[in-house]
């Protein structure tokens, strides 16, 4: 069985599909997988990927654990039994959310920068129960 010759540039620029166990949904996954058997080089620099990716998640467990307050899910029970009350028009809100989050880790695996970004739409609709 020949393999097409690959490019150690081209095997690491597949590195995401390789360390999430996704390396089946790319074309050359056969000639990735044997280059990684013969080329040290690449193999080290895909361990060296896994190890950071853990690494990061790691972090990521231990600093972003926030659970939303009391009063906001009180806020919300409040909310939902009020439109239950009977309410002929119904309101819907759509919101739309993004996170950005940038971390530097040292080699340690201490964080040395953390910064959250969030933009927010609210799109509300109205609809009249009764129509």
């Amino acid at each position: 069985m020949s393999y097409i010759e690959i490019q150690c540039g081209d095997v690491l620029a597949s590195v995401v599909f390789i360390i999430e166990g996704e390396l089946q949904e790319i074309p050359q996954a056969e000639a990735i997988t044997s280059h990684i058997t013969m080329c040290g080089a690449c193999a080290a620099e895909i361990e060296h990927e896994r190890a950071m990716q853990q690494m990061l998640q790691d972090v990521l467990k231990r600093s972003c654990d926030e659970k939303a307050p009391d009063d906001l899910h009180q806020s919300i029970h409040r909310q939902l039994r009020a439109q239950m009350a009977g309410a002929s028009t119904t309101e819907v809100v759509t919101q739309f959310s993004m996170t950005e989050i940038s971390i530097e880790i040292d080699e340690f695996g201490n964080v040395e920068h953390r910064e959250i970004q969030i933009e927010q739409t609210h799109i509300q609709h109205f609809i009249d129960d009764e129509d």
